[in-house]
């Protein structure tokens, strides 16, 4: 009897001894996932700054517009009135071209004269360096000054850099007053006579004082039109 009572002791502390070991791997299994449940609930999701190609925003394309104003700063590169002239005359050297463009910028950035007018009107006047009329390709003059009849065909300057001068030159005299002197050396022949006689201030004013032709402003309105859409493309 008291055999079997300390076998049924035993088997009963046995048996709960199993329940807390059973009992405390549980508890140890729940306190486990819990941990690393929240491990994974503490780790920030990385977020995706970027956006979508098809959700890129771009900014908006700000077109070029040239002044027709004769005093204002041209804002094409010698490369870019290059580029405009040989879509015209596609014939023509490219690094002569370039070079005399750049010319054409230096000499206006020193009287204050917009470059790009200045070019534009040098493409109307020698039909992009073709000349062909009155004014040879050796005269240097590049804006048909002094060009009349034929026996008054027109100034004759020394070099490419003298000819471009004289056209800058002739230009401020059209839109400055006597007061405003010049920066170089002056070489318009022509320079003082128009100082006292004509006064404007953008290319529609070139029509009836520059030359005759009623569309001539208009003429060159279009030349710097076609280097807008040429550089807006």
């Amino acid at each position: 009897m008291f055999l079997n009572s300390s076998i049924q002791e035993a088997l009963r502390q046995t048996s709960f001894q199993n329940i807390k070991n059973t009992n405390r791997k549980f508890f140890i299994n729940i306190l486990l996932i819990f941990i690393i449940a929240l491990s994974f609930s503490c780790k920030s999701t990385p977020t995706n700054t970027e956006q979508p190609e098809d959700e890129v925003i771009s900014e908006p394309k700000v077109e070029l517009h040239l002044s027709r104003k004769l005093l204002d700063k041209g804002q094409l590169t010698a490369n870019q009135l290059a580029e405009y002239f040989l879509s015209q005359r596609p014939d023509y050297d490219l690094i002569e071209i370039i070079h005399f463009a750049q010319i054409y910028i230096v000499e206006a950035a020193a009287e204050n004269i917009n470059s790009d007018v200045a070019f534009a009107q040098m493409c109307l006047e020698t039909g992009y360096l073709r000349f062909g009329g009155l004014v040879q390709p050796d005269f240097h003059n590049y804006c048909g000054l002094g060009a009349m009849d034929a026996e008054h065909p027109g100034c004759i300057f020394e070099d490419e850099q003298t000819g471009i001068r004289a056209h800058i030159q002739h230009l401020q005299a059209y839109a400055t007053t006597e007061d405003v002197e010049l920066n170089n050396d002056l070489v318009d022949p022509r320079y003082s006579w128009v100082h006292k006689t004509k006064f404007i201030e953008d290319i529609d004013g070139l029509t009836g004082t520059w030359a005759t032709d009623p569309n001539y402003a208009i003429k060159i309105d279009g030349i710097l039109t076609r280097m807008e859409e040429m550089i807006n493309q």
